[in-house]
Parts: structure tokens; C-alpha cells; sequence
């Protein structure tokens, strides 16, 4: 039976046997979008029967086929099985390995994917550890193993040579001459062009792999036959290895180990294969089955070409590698399948808020504790210890209060030193300012109340504002005089009793530009905030909650919080003034940040992303504390009007970003600030963007 492991559902696949020509991929194709869709197969391997070897690879095959997979690998020496000892040297199992590449590059012409095999090879009277490169009905090329083990339980150098110096020879195989060598790259042309490079197991152990100089020449996806034998804690050493690998070369790392079906006279084989891609665990199989199995996942080859791009010590390093190797760039035609096709990785709902609670927390525990170093370090640095702060009982002005207690708890001041105000203009509720007051003496802060009403009619009536005389005319001027006037207050208070005032808008409102510019709660003397989006805020203020830090009413008392709609509280009305029916949900707004901005995507990729993670509320997983009812689902045409939406409004409000003050980066998915990671002209549109939004992605 296989076990066949794929991250996400099936999707609506071609036909086995069949290879679709494609002219336009659908929007609903991980093709479409840069994706590349690669296998690590395990078959149930049969001892020195290289015939009935390359049928089980054919089996898997044509699974593979079946889910539009583009590139497979398999075990090192799958072929023969890796455990044969001396019988590797025998010229009856060899005559044989090399009849069964026969039959599998014939094979191979009715299958989409490039199957990648391990095979003992003779050469000039010298027998290799190779990987066999097969597609489209020929081999395309061989490449033997460079690293030979001679330790422990491996003897590889008693029947094999090492590869290293192996470069621009052929060998014939399977009818045909075929290039040969350590120097070759595979390089598919068509629609989806993309390059990879294969090593064999040991060679990802040594302290420069062949892989790294591969990828330094331009391959995106590195592949690894091995027949890594299991012993107590050696998986979570390979996974390392190839995470840290992918990490290193900016790539996509895919491998397979050897399982079912090797001898088990002195070791134990658990079938380990498993796809990294910068760093993350895309999809991995069974250990220990007893059967074939195979892993399935998309690389994200247009992100990894972004990373490499924008990561320029990647590139310096070709020139220091001395040993870079000139390298013979084999060409083969690909053809992705047609139709829709289910993204098959894992993309979280929420990029800054991991669904796996653990990693979750740890996040939050990192995030939070960045947040109190940083203001402490600002607060030691001025010479001043008071900070002043504006309450409104909603998320961010709470979560800023936090982390100010925290910040001079560590410095050994007291709490009074936070100066605190809550400052109710003309739409404060009661709740909003009942749980601004309770949280202020929960915070044991020093606690004030500046009313701003009698201030901005002052205002408005010397502007002749028709508020003035009586007429519900609630513009942006009436708005931004109650923004602009809580900021005034705040850092003239600040001013009379020597503080710094705490900024409290987040990321998600200075990508949208939904805060007040200058005098008004885009501006402030220090902001712990501004590198946290909205939906990390959320998650931080449960962090709080489950910390033990706060007594049972506090804890209620930021529940509710958490439960109060999102609303800058400036229109009266009988109606709230909610945030997110102005700016959309903050949801899929942080969704569009992260993949922006931290990848460059262009904005149809992102909506197909969007797309992946949000249309069914019923797949996948949800961070913990996720209410209910933040739990649904938006279709294409929502996440399509959002986004056009985000796009207009993060590039209309650079200038806003441009003048931000001073706060710590948090998350890996960046920050805004014009000194680190985000800067652009304040004068540029968002033209080519929407251009590009409505020309790619399906109404």
C-alpha cells in the first residue's frame, strides 16, 4: 500500500499517461504563480533485482504524474539496493542495473516528471555511486557520488571511486552517450523554467558540499539520494542538515533515504525523505513504514530567486568559492499539467501568527520580550524615567501599556512613573473608556482623564467647521482634530513632567496608512509597536493572559478588550465606527503586508496565496485563541477587492512611513521603518500593481 503524503487536498488532476500542452496555466495552478512541484519517493526496494526496482519506481511515477509532479528523487543505489556489500562489484548485477535504465528512460516518455535513481555505474574500469537523471524517454545525464564513507558502518571506498575531479566526460547509457560528471546542472525550459542540481548522501555531511557550489551556479532545487542508515536521534540530524543546507544556499532541499526492503543483518533503514525549502519543513513521509511512500510539496521557486536577488552575500560568495565549478547546464523540456491543481504546502492564514501553539508562544514570548528591551533601553538611554501614554481601552493602546510596566519594572522604577490618560473625544464609549480607567489602576500606572471635547470646538469653531454650528458634519478634519489634539496633549504633558510619550499605533496602521500624520498617533518619542502587526497584537495580549502575570480580573478585563470591535471611536452615531469596513479585514491586510513586502510578490501571486490559505474556514489549523467567529472563510473576489484596496493605500501613504519615529524591528516578515527594511519614494503609484492585480487574477 503507499502512502503517499501531500500538504494540502487533492486537487483536479490530469489523467495518468497524458502530458497536457499548456499555453496559460490556470490562476488555480501553484504553476501559475512560480510553484514548482517536486516528490522525495521511498519504493519497497527488492535486493539485487534492478528489473523489478525500476517497476516500483515506475509505480511511484505515475503517482507523481498523477499530481502534476515536475521532479522525483529517489535513494541512493535504489536500483540495485544500497546493502549489497560486495555483490555491487558483480558484472551480472550491473549488466542488469543498466538494463533496468533502459527500461525506465523508455518509460519515461510517457510521464511528466524527471525521475532522479540511484544506480552502481562502471566507467574506464571503475565503478561509481551515481544518480541517474531520466526524462522524457533518455537519460539526461549522470552524476556521481563525491564523499565516499570509510567509516563506522559504511566501506564505500572498497567498491567505489569518488567523483571529485569527474567533470566534462560522458559514459553511454541506455543506448545513448550521456554527459557525466560532478559539473552538471539540469535546467528545464518552457513555462516554468527552473534548475536543479543532485548529490548523494555523504556529500551534504562534509563540510562543503557539492550542493552549495551547485547553487551558487544557479540551482534553485537541490536533490539527495542517500541510503542513510537510522540509529537513535540520527533523523533529527538529517533534517537539520538539510534544513540548515536549504538555509544556506537559498534553496529548495529535497531527500529521500533508504527503507523497506534493505537488509537488516548489521543496520536499520527508516525510509527518511523529507522537502525543505528555506529552512521549513514542507512535507516529509512516514519513517519506518514497511511499504513505499512519497512526500509531495511546491517550491517556491520565484521566492527563492527573490531571496537570492536580495541577498547579496549569496553572491559574493561565488567569488570567494575558489572551488566553484565551471558548470554544463543540461537542458529538458517541461510541460506543467493543465487545470487546477491544490497547492500542495502549507501557507498559514497568518504569516506573523503561526497555527502550531508552541511555536506560537515562543514567538509571543520573543516578540513581547523585544518589545520591553527596547523601550527600556530607550528610557536608560535618555536619562528620563517617566513615560506618558494615551489609553483608549482597545488593543494596541493596551498592549503598549504592557509592555511600558514591563520595560520600567526591569529598570526598577515604579509603575507611577507611566503617566497615563485616557482622553475621550466625542464618539468614546463607555466601555472603551470603563476598560481604559480598569486597566490603568490594574497596571498600578498613575491614572488621569483629559477630556478633549472642550478642546476641539474650540478648534473647530476657530476653523468655521460646520460641527461649529451644530451640523452632524463628521469629515476628516473633524476626525483628525480629535487625533491630532490627544497627540498635542500627550506630548505636552510629556513636556511638563519630563517623559517620553509611548507610541501606540502598529505595523498593520502604518502599511495602511491609518493613522493621523505629525500631530497625531503616527508621531511619538518612542513606539514599541510599530514593527507589530494588528494580528500578532491580539495573540500578544493572550500571551499576557495565559502568562500568570495578571490576576484573574485583569485577565477578564483584557478578554474583554479583545473582544471590543476595532474602532478609532472619532464618528459619533448609533453605529460603530469599525475599522476594518474602512481598511478590510486585518486578516487578509497582514496576509498582503507580509507577502509584499517581505517577498516582493507580485499582487495575482498573492491573491492565489491569499486564495490557498482563506477559501475553506474548515481546512487547516487556526492559532490558538482564534475566536469563532474570526474563523471564516473569503473567497477570490473578497480577497481580490482587499487587496486592490491595500495596494492603493500602502503606497498613498509612504510619506507617512517616511517620518516614523523610532522602534525595534520584530518579526522576520520586516518592518516599516525607513532606516531598516522598507524605503521608497513617497511619491511613487500603485499603478503597475493593480495593473498587474487585474490583468492575473479572475473576478
Amino acid at each position: 500500500m503507499l502512502t503517499f503524503s501531500i500538504i494540502a487536498g487533492p486537487g483536479r488532476d490530469p489523467p495518468i499517461g497524458r502530458l497536457e500542452t499548456l499555453a496559460d496555466p490556470s490562476f488555480f495552478s501553484p504553476y501559475r504563480h512560480g510553484f514548482v512541484r517536486v516528490a522525495t519517493a521511498v519504493p519497497k526496494v527488492k535486493l539485487a533485482d534492478p528489473l523489478t526496482n525500476a517497476d516500483r519506481v515506475l509505480d511511484l511515477a505515475r503517482e507523481g504524474h498523477a499530481a502534476g509532479v515536475a521532479v522525483m528523487v529517489f535513494p541512493e543505489l535504489g536500483l540495485s539496493g544500497y546493502s549489497l556489500d560486495d555483490l555491487l562489484q558483480q558484472d551480472a548485477l550491473l549488466d542488469a542495473v543498466e538494463a533496468a535504465i533502459a527500461h525506465l528512460a523508455k518509460a519515461s516518455a510517457k510521464l511528466r516528471p524527471i525521475l532522479v535513481v540511484g544506480a552502481p555505474l562502471r566507467d574506464g574500469g571503475q565503478l561509481y555511486n551515481t544518480a541517474v537523471i531520466i526524462g522524457g524517454g533518455r537519460v539526461l545525464g549522470v552524476v556521481p557520488k563525491t564523499f565516499l564513507p570509510n567509516y563506522r558502518e559504511f566501506y564505500e571506498r572498497r567498491w567505489f571511486t569518488s567523483g571529485l575531479g569527474v567533470v566534462g566526460k560522458t559514459l553511454t547509457l541506455a543506448g545513448d552517450v550521456v554527459p557525466f560528471g560532478t559539473d552538471l546542472l539540469f535546467r528545464a525550459e518552457g513555462p516554468n523554467p527552473f534548475t536543479f542540481a543532485a548529490e548523494i548522501c555523504e556529500d551534504v555531511w562534509t563540510p562543503s558540499p557539492p550542493s552549495t557550489a551547485a547553487a551558487l551556479a544557479g540551482a534553485e532545487i537541490l536533490l539527495n539520494l542517500s541510503a542513510s542508515n537510522i540509529t537513535i536521534g540520527k533523523s533529527e540530524t538529517r533534517r537539520l542538515l538539510c534544513a540548515s543546507q536549504s538555509v544556506r544556499c537559498l534553496a529548495a532541499y529535497v531527500y529521500s533515504a533508504a527503507g523497506a526492503g534493505e537488509s537488516s543483518t548489521d543496520l536499520a533503514w527508516d525510509g527518511h525523505a523529507d522537502i525543505h525549502e528555506l529552512g521549513a519543513l514542507l512535507a516529509e513521509t512516514e519513517r519506518f513504514s514497511d511499504q513505499a511512500v512519497m512526500a509531495v510539496a511546491d517550491i517556491d521557486v520565484d521566492r527563492l530567486r527573490q531571496e537570492r536577488m536580495r541577498t547579496g552575500s549569496f553572491h559574493d560568495s561565488e567569488a570567494v568559492n575558489l572551488a566553484l565549478t565551471a558548470y554544463r547546464v543540461q537542458p529538458f523540456a517541461f510541460t506543467p499539467p493543465g487545470g487546477d491543481l491544490t497547492l500542495a504546502r502549507k501557507v498559514e492564514r497568518f504569516p506573523f501568527t503561526p497555527s502550531d501553539p508552541a511555536k506560537l508562544r515562543e514567538n509571543c514570548y520573543e516578540a513581547f520580550n523585544i518589545q520591553v528591551q527596547a523601550l527600556a533601553r530607550r528610557v536608560e538611554a535618555s536619562g528620563l524615567s517617566k513615560l506618558v501614554i494615551g489609553i483608549s481601552g482597545g488593543l494596541d493602546s493596551t498592549h503598549a501599556l504592557i509592555v511600558a510596566a514591563k520595560a520600567l519594572d526591569g529598570l526598577g522604577l515604579p509603575r507611577t512613573n507611566i503617566l497615563a490618560y485616557t482622553l475621550p473625544g466625542f464618539a468614546t464609549s463607555e466601555r472603551t473608556k470603563t476598560n481604559a480607567w480598569a486597566l490603568m489602576r490594574a497596571m498600578g500606572v498613575t491614572a488621569g482623564e483629559i477630556d478633549i471635547r472642550p478642546a476641539a470646538n474650540q478648534m473647530l469653531a476657530d476653523l468655521n467647521h460646520p460641527f461649529a454650528k451644530g451640523e452632524a458634519v463628521y469629515d476628516v478634519t473633524f476626525e483628525n482634530v480629535q487625533a491630532g489634539l490627544r497627540t498635542d496633549y500627550l506630548f505636552r504633558l510629556a513636556n511638563q513632567h519630563g517623559g517620553l510619550v509611548v507610541g501606540t499605533g502598529d505595523l498593520s496602521e502604518l502599511a495602511l496608512g491609518w493613522c493621523t500624520y505629525g500631530v497625531g498617533d503616527q508621531m511619538s518619542h518612542y513606539n514599541p509597536n510599530s514593527g507589530v502587526p494588528k494580528t500578532l497584537i491580539q495573540h500578544l495580549i493572550r500571551f499576557v493572559v495565559g502568562s500568570g502575570d495578571v490576576d484573574t480580573a485583569t485577565a477578564a478585563l483584557l478578554t474583554d478588550i479583545l473582544d471590543t470591535e476595532i474602532s478609532p471611536e472619532l464618528v459619533p452615531g448609533a453605529t460603530t465606527q469599525a475599522t476594518e469596513s474602512f481598511v478590510g479585514p486585518y486578516a487578509l491586510q497582514d496576509f498582503n503586508l507580509y507577502y509584499l513586502t517581505r517577498f516582493g510578490m507580485s499582487p495575482s501571486k498573492i491573491a492565489f496565496l491569499a486564495w490557498s490559505a482563506w477559501h475553506d474556514a474548515a481546512a487547516g489549523a487556526w492559532p490558538a485563541g482564534t475566536p469563532e467567529a474570526s474563523r471564516r472563510a473569503y473567497d477570490l473576489a473578497e480577497i481580490k477587492r482587499w487587496l486592490t484596496l491595500f495596494l492603493k493605500r500602502f503606497f498613498a501613504n509612504q510619506f507617512k512611513r517616511s517620518a516614523m519615529p523610532n522602534g525595534p524591528k520584530i518579526s522576520s516578515g520586516g518592518a516599516l521603518s525607513p532606516r531598516g527594511d522598507w524605503r521608497m519614494p513617497s511619491d511613487v503609484g500603485a499603478d503597475v500593481w493593480l495593473a498587474e492585480l487585474a490583468a492575473n487574477t479572475p473576478d
